[in-house]
């Protein structure tokens, strides 16, 4: 990769280490670099949780998310979408008042609704993991890290996520959280933590 591409998405953070440049825009983002961003995840609530989280953060930025996301996490049961499959027009009403989390309307709906979806998912398919997974890309087709914003897997994900009844679930959406859960190593060339996902994947076991 050319070098100057490696400078623009990349940056040497005051530990000195090189990582991905979206890093300089907040100190809190570091720790979720190092040890999330990017690593894969067979864990069904955290899958649930992060397709919540990008959901709510449609508008917003992550900083906001990642700052609430304990409260969001104690607002849903810490994301047991069996859990929150069974809230109901008072639990709305309720999160509505929560100062702790985004109070949208919306994406609060958008996730119970989203938590019955998973429920049926995982009687179908045995696993939300096992869905999500078989729209993990061929890495040979990869483009260079971080220079898209969707895909043709992210596209088909949210087609058969919206074809099931999701909600807030659109492929600019859903490419983020490929990023996230590790479908794709998405890190800088350079970055240290790039190598870290890339041992992770290789070691991970597909659903």
């Amino acid at each position: 990769m050319d070098n100057k591409i490696v400078r623009e998405n990349t940056f040497k953070a005051p530990d000195g280490k090189v990582r991905c440049a979206w890093c300089s825009a907040t100190s809190e983002y570091v720790d979720y670099h190092d040890r999330e961003w990017g690593f894969p995840v067979s864990d069904d609530q955290r899958l649930f949780e992060k397709i919540c989280l990008e959901s709510f953060q449609s508008g917003l930025s992550w900083r906001t998310i990642l700052a609430k996301r304990e409260n969001f996490r104690n607002a849903f049961c810490h994301f047991d979408f069996e859990q929150v499959a069974r809230f109901t027009h008072k639990d709305v009403n309720s999160l509505l008042k929560n100062e702790g989390i985004v109070r949208h309307r919306g994406k609060i709906e958008a996730v119970i609704n989203n938590a019955k979806r998973a429920v049926e998912l995982v009687n179908q398919e045995g696993s939300l993991a096992t869905f999500f997974w078989c729209f993990e890309p061929d890495e040979s087709k990869l483009p260079p890290p971080q220079s898209v914003t969707t895909s043709e897997e992210s596209i088909a994900l949210s087609k058969a996520l919206k074809k099931l009844g999701w909600k807030f679930v659109g492929p600019t959406t859903l490419y983020a959280f490929m990023q996230a859960m590790g479908l794709i190593n998405d890190h800088a060339e350079g970055c240290i933590t790039r190598c870290e996902v890339n041992k992770a994947r290789k070691r991970f076991k597909r659903p």
